[in-house]
């Protein structure tokens, strides 16, 4: 090749990756590995460690290299800690990585400060799942406003869904810089509960993992860390499963989080309780395990309203309000809050009525086909 042909060959773009707790990594990983496997890209991954051992299971089960680490995480850390240090650290990340298109994921405070940091650094920012808007500023606290923040910020938009897009249209986005791509979570999921279902191994693995489960009972999973629950909903929640534990039909398993306001209610009202589990904080693929295993889930989390429908499991939103809209539109979730009575009507309707558990379980979901991540990449290779 010439040296006139060789200078009109389009250079490779350095793309930055960056991510900071397990949601954000495993919604990251299918866009990073199409990425890293891109010939038009020079792909790095920067990890803040704003939660430090639950991003790094992630980082060892998908086997991401990691080419930053901030290593940010402190005991006790507040909002004030991890966005002053992420801040700081990625100026350093940014100068020495000098990438031309930095990629955030989300409404983390890592997603938010790093896309500041960037823009203060002139570098444009993509933002994979942006436009998801519960539309009161206090909830979810502090991501509703993290992702508003970074999708200000961003140039190129990757929405999940097309009630994203039109938000991002009617906050004044323009609509080239908008692409409607499924939710990378659902890229996620699939590849592994494929590879659940194909290793008996592994299967077997979980199922000594998880020795008090009954096949002969209904499981509810259930998961509940939100901040704006904690002030009397994680005692609510659990008044509703202490009812629902007294039918000789269920078995509830809660992975209780950490965090001592939500470990110390949940201690407290339900240790001992007959038919209830509580277990730590599992990894992503035991969690899977269970997600497949449950007959329906109620949650608080953003990311298992996305996840549970692909597994054709109805979903008990325990907030009043959802970023997450399209799944309660669809009739895969419904918003129950912590109100006790709306807990069990709507558990008991599903756990009783076989038509009431079809139409929930069998409806499409409306968060995505597994394909994803090839759509970012492909976009950010043509708009780019």
């Amino acid at each position: 090749m010439n040296a006139a042909s060789s200078a009109k060959m389009p250079s490779k773009r350095k793309l930055l990756v960056v991510f900071g707790t397990r949601p954000e990594a495993l919604k990251c990983f299918p866009v990073a590995r199409a990425a890293l496997a891109h010939p038009g890209f020079v792909t790095e991954i920067c990890v803040t460690g704003q939660h430090r051992e639950m991003v790094d299971q992630v980082i060892e089960l998908t086997g991401l290299p990691v080419h930053h680490d901030l290593n940010i995480m402190q005991p006790g850390q507040t909002l004030f800690d991890v966005t002053s240090r992420v801040l700081l650290g990625m100026a350093n990340v940014l100068d020495k990585a000098k990438p031309d298109i930095v990629l955030v994921q989300g409404d983390t405070t890592t997603a938010m400060t790093a896309a500041l940091a960037a823009f203060y650094k002139r570098i444009p920012v993509a933002h994979i799942e942006a436009g998801l808007r519960s539309h009161d500023i206090n909830s979810p606290f502090p991501e509703e406003l993290n992702r508003k923040i970074a999708g200000n910020i961003a140039t190129w938009h990757f929405a999940p869904t097309a009630e994203a897009r039109d938000n991002l249209l009617a906050e004044g986005k323009a609509a080239d810089t908008i692409f409607v791509t499924g939710n990378t979570v659902i890229d996620t999921l699939l590849h592994f509960s494929d590879e659940i279902d194909a290793n008996i191994e592994m299967n077997a693995k979980f199922a000594a993992r998880f020795p008090f489960i009954d096949p002969t009972k209904k499981m509810i999973l259930v998961t509940g860390h939100r901040r704006e629950n904690f002030d009397g909903g994680i005692q609510r929640i659990c008044s509703a499963l202490k009812t629902l534990a007294m039918r000789e039909d269920v078995q509830i398993v809660y992975p209780v989080h950490p965090n001592p306001n939500i470990r110390q209610v949940v201690d407290e009202e339900l240790a001992g309780v007959q038919n209830i589990h509580l277990i730590d904080p599992q990894d992503y693929l035991p969690f899977l395990y269970l997600q497949k295993r449950s007959y329906l889930v109620l949650t608080d989390s953003g990311g298992v309203q996305e996840e549970a429908p692909s597994l054709g499991k109805p979903v008990l939103v325990m907030r009043e309000n959802t970023e997450r809209p399209e799944g309660v539109a669809a009739g895969t979730a419904r918003l129950v809050g912590t109100d006790i009575e709306k807990i069990l009507f709507n558990a008991n309707s599903l756990l009783d009525d076989g038509r009431v558990y079809r139409s929930m379980a069998e409806r499409h979901n409306p968060y995505g086909d597994g394909r994803a991540a090839t759509r970012i990449i492909e976009e950010l290779q043509h708009h780019g």
